[in-house]
């Protein structure tokens, strides 16, 4: 914020901090800064909106790179809270912290720059660093820390728990302990129920919740299983590769539980479809384009399929680790008489019947095969020089 005066030459400026889920301190530092500069801060909780998407992304099965998206899916939510608050003071610009390396910058401004308002990215723009900037504040003093005492770079919502930097960039240097919060070191075990009503979660072991409590309840709940850690190579879209490390225990729940129950009611043609919506769903959402026009047609075809997905999916969480082992819907396509094996015939259709199915199964395959087995090569030279052993290459 200094910096847009004495850089930019702006006299008046307000700060905005939007509640995702963050940690109550992060709040306390907010306002001490802000005290310290003599700014105005508006704080705008947006926690059930940011719950709201996180459980599109459930009904999506998003994932990128093989985590639970968390940090992706709050930036669209947190850029529109705070151009609303631009908007609502008349404000002529809008300014972010962001470096030009990571991708926080490209999901901002895909929101901001849809408005009138001047973008400016000073630490970008001037080609700061995260030392130079604590070196900053600590000049001016600015109660600012990056995470952990300045150790690492932490970025927390209610879905995930991000942390990068100091010797994390290091990918061969094994995490310590103290980088996690939300989940412990991987001991005991239990099982977890999940409800869901046409692909929501409403309930965990008989319980109704609010999205943003159910979500915080796994977190805490899951998280003392250890539940939820990944360590990741990821690719960003600048191009670069960095290593992050994320917490995301209800996110691990509620994706492996809702996975489940979509492979019980959905059929085979909706299911193999349906990975490719989610993949194109997923590299939007990391991309912080949730509002995209193409993310509704998304939306649409997901919901769609969601109608039936209401039951419950039971998960084992042991050792740091989450699979299903139980899943019930009255919507399932599935015949428990049918599958068995102590069933002779499968709706009228009799075991003999699949006999000239068998017959005609991999038939192409096997023409195909008996083509190409009479299929004669020219035998290459053993001397290295490419040619054909008595060939004529007009021939070839």
């Amino acid at each position: 914020m200094p910096l847009l005066k004495e850089e930019y030459g702006y006299d008046e400026v307000i700060g905005v901090n939007v509640d995702v889920g963050q940690p109550t301190e992060e709040f306390d530092e907010a306002e001490e800064t802000a005290e310290a500069l003599g700014l105005d801060i508006h704080v705008v909780d947006a926690k059930e909106e940011f719950a709201d998407l996180c459980y599109d992304a459930v009904k999506a099965n998003a994932t990128y790179q093989g985590y639970p998206l968390g940090t992706a899916l709050a930036r669209p939510v947190i850029a529109e809270a705070i151009l609303g608050v631009a908007e609502e003071q008349g404000c002529d610009a809008i300014a972010h912290g962001c470096t030009g390396k990571g991708n926080d910058q490209l999901r901002f401004e895909a929101v901001w720059r849809g408005s009138d308002l001047e973008v400016i990215a000073p630490v970008r723009e001037l080609g700061l660093t995260r030392e130079w900037e604590i070196d900053y504040a600590a000049e001016k003093d600015l109660p600012v820390e990056a995470g952990d005492g300045g150790v690492w770079s932490i970025d927390e919502n209610i879905w995930s728990r991000a942390v990068e930097g100091g010797k994390l960039e290091d990918p061969n240097y094994e995490p310590p302990e103290d980088i996690y919060e939300w989940t412990a070191e991987p001991e005991g075990e239990t099982t977890i129920e999940v409800a869901f009503e046409e692909g929501v979660p409403v309930a965990v072991d008989g319980e109704e919740m609010d999205p943003v409590s159910l979500i915080q309840h796994l977190n805490e709940y899951a998280g003392g299983y250890g539940i939820g850690r990944t360590d990741v190579m990821e690719d960003r879209m600048l191009g670069l590769k960095v290593r992050e490390n994320y917490e995301h225990p209800a996110a691990t729940v509620l994706l492996t539980a809702h996975q489940a129950l979509e492979d019980l009611v959905l059929t085979k043609n909706e299911r193999s479809f349906k990975k490719g919506i989610e993949q194109e769903w997923s590299e939007k959402a990391y991309q912080g384009l949730v509002f995209a026009p193409v993310v509704d047609a998304l939306d649409a075809f997901i919901d769609e399929t969601q109608d039936v997905v209401t039951g419950t999916a039971t998960v084992k969480v042991s050792g740091g680790n989450c699979r299903v082992v139980a899943r019930d819907s009255e919507y399932a396509v599935y015949s428990e008489e049918m599958a068995s094996f102590n069933t002779e015939d499968v709706a009228g259709i009799a075991q003999e019947d699949a006999t000239g199915v068998a017959k005609y199964h991999g038939l192409q395959e096997r023409l195909a095969n008996d083509v190409k087995a009479n299929v004669s090569k020219p035998e290459l030279a053993t001397d290295g020089s490419g040619e054909t052993d008595g060939t004529d290459s007009d021939q070839l």
